[in-house]
């Protein structure tokens, strides 16, 4: 008697397209923390906020979308313990004091969002549009939830400066952040399906 072929499980994110093997999510988790170091290139001041703009967010959320909760959580996590000896925070910087400091609550948010949108992804709302800009919008405001008030304790800041200064002038940057990934992360899936039978991928 012939045996019965494995069922295939569909993948749940990006990542689990590439053949399973504890190699390929160390390679993964250290691709999402790179991600995130290249969007620390990009940094633009504006005076009086202590806060950057940067594209680093960005990273984030596409890594949690691309990776799942787990492994985008750890990509991050290893982006901020790299910053620790490493000049990949924005600007340059790097160092403990980076963290305690005013931008320190976004750093610890991104672990948080990438948790965040990483799961959302794993139910399939990186694969329609209105649901992946849903998604990445969730996420920023999660770094955001952490970084106000971590802003406003760290550098002695009223609540209304905190919230001006650390997430009022990044609401358009965090809307076209998430437009950019809502279209690169359905447009990804559709890729996938044209070369596998991907379950539930829109054609």
């Amino acid at each position: 008697m012939a045996a019965l072929p494995l069922a295939v499980s569909p993948p749940r994110v990006l990542a689990d397209v590439l053949p399973h093997s504890g190699a390929r999510d160390a390679v993964l988790v250290v691709a999402g923390a790179l991600l995130t170091v290249l969007g620390a290139q990009v940094a633009i001041h504006v005076p009086p906020s202590p806060v950057p703009i940067t594209g680093q967010t960005l990273g984030v959320v596409l890594a949690g979308a691309a990776l799942g909760a787990r492994r985008g959580a750890a990509s991050q996590l290893l982006y901020v313990l790299a910053g620790f000896a490493l000049p990949v925070y924005a600007d340059g910087e790097q160092g403990v004091d980076v963290l305690v400091g005013a931008t320190g609550g976004y750093l610890v948010g991104f672990v948080v969002a990438a948790a965040i949108v990483g799961r959302m992804a794993e139910v399939r709302a990186d694969r329609r549009v209105v649901a992946a800009f849903t998604a990445f919008c969730g996420g920023q405001l999660a770094i955001f939830g952490l970084g106000v008030p971590w802003l406003k304790v760290a550098a002695d800041l009223t609540w209304g400066d905190a919230i001006h200064h650390g997430f009022t002038i990044f609401i358009v940057g965090g809307v076209v952040k998430a437009l950019i990934g809502a279209a690169a992360l359905p447009g990804a899936w559709r890729l996938v399906a044209r070369y596998r039978d991907v379950d539930g991928v829109a054609r």
